[in-house]
């Protein structure tokens, strides 16, 4: 918050034309932040007034250094879009580092290769899982892990298999809750192509609805990199086809909702987000902030049940996230303990990941 933070604010200004009111309300942003001053109130035109209005008073009298870490983050991606005027103009205060990205092989060459997956629809699951994880190091906020190449130890838990039998399911309906745009959302629309071969299956996707964390995608990133497959030709142009047919038939569907900018945990969302993912046959839940949001960002014991940690949500979840943050759950016995003793920033630098699903008992 201290440093990561105020720099995202000023590299906005360094990518941005804006007038001179805007610009010294992001500079002050920035020194309101390294000074530890106050958190600021909600106030219009946003449209979550109301439930920030809320969130902020559960943080009285905190200022923007000594108040819990998930809620100064989400906080001050909504004062930097507020700020930028995102909400009267509809620019979007990081596209020019989104469109960077669009631009380069990176994204191209990962789909290329996750593409080119063989062997049965099942084979070709359970590589794109493992695809659309390590994706997820790809973080225009935090890009700590984007140049590792993976090691056959990153994998701190695989739980593909237990997923995969509830894609097995009979006209399934699968909710991806997404994370960054760019490469890791093109990895992500590469697993909901082979999904949607199915055809009694349905996917729905979660979106932000403002410009959070850098990268993190809206219904227009989606839509954009659909067109940009389109315009490169050849297996990335006919997956962008794919997918336009299914959301034009129905079968593939966005739902943006404020909640997932918001500062809240899963387990104070609304009741129709919830509704939602309750009557999921599987809920796919993308990257580090997600996770953070189902487990409470808290201090867990490592080996502590990941389905203890997200039990109340009463559907059956997959969460696929690269490590940049502290809090985990579900690990075998003795694995952080040997990864305290030889790496002692394991859990932030993201290079390891977990894939780790939960099924609700029946009956």
């Amino acid at each position: 918050m201290a440093v990561r933070v105020p720099r995202i604010a000023r590299e906005v200004l360094e990518r941005n034309t804006y007038p001179a009111a805007i610009r010294e309300a992001v500079e002050r942003l920035a020194a309101e932040i390294e000074g530890d001053a106050p958190l600021p109130r909600p106030r219009p035109p946003a449209p979550d007034v109301p439930a920030w209005t809320l969130a902020h008073a559960e943080h009285a009298n905190e200022t923007w250094l000594g108040t819990q870490w998930f809620h100064a983050e989400l906080a001050f991606y909504r004062e930097l879009v507020t700020r930028c005027r995102f909400w009267e103009s509809g620019h979007d205060p990081f596209q020019a580092a989104k469109d960077e990205e669009l631009a380069g092989e990176r994204p191209w060459e990962r789909l290329a290769v996750s593409l080119a997956n063989g062997g049965t629809r099942e084979q070709r699951l359970f590589a794109l899982l493992d695809d659309s994880l390590w994706a997820n190091r790809v973080d225009l906020s935090y890009a700590v892990g984007a140049a590792r190449v993976r090691a056959d130890d990153d994998l701190l838990v695989d739980g593909r298999r237990e997923a995969l039998a509830q894609l097995a399911r009979p006209s399934a309906d699968v909710h991806l809750v997404a994370d960054n745009t760019g490469t890791e959302l093109a990895l992500d629309l590469a697993l909901i192509d082979a999904l949607l071969e199915d055809a009694s299956l349905r996917v729905t996707v979660h979106l932000k609805i403002q410009p959070v964390f850098v990268s993190d995608a809206m219904p227009r990133d989606v839509w954009r990199l659909v067109e940009r497959m389109k315009e490169r030709g050849g297996d990335a142009r006919r997956l962008g086809e794919r997918l336009v047919a299914a959301f034009e038939g129905g079968r593939l569907a966005v739902a943006p909702d404020p909640f997932w900018s918001g500062p809240l945990f899963l387990w104070r969302a609304p009741a129709h987000v919830l509704e939602a993912l309750r009557s999921a046959t599987l809920v796919v839940c993308k990257g580090d902030a997600n996770y953070r949001r189902v487990i409470g960002d808290a201090l867990w014991l490592p080996s502590a049940p990941f389905g203890a940690a997200c039990a109340y949500l009463g559907a059956p979840i997959v969460s696929l996230r690269t490590m940049k943050s502290d809090a985990v759950v579900g690990l075998p016995d003795g694995i952080a303990e040997r990864l305290d003793a030889t790496d002692p920033d394991w859990r932030v630098v993201g290079r390891y990941g977990v894939i780790q699903t939960h099924v609700p008992a029946t009956g």
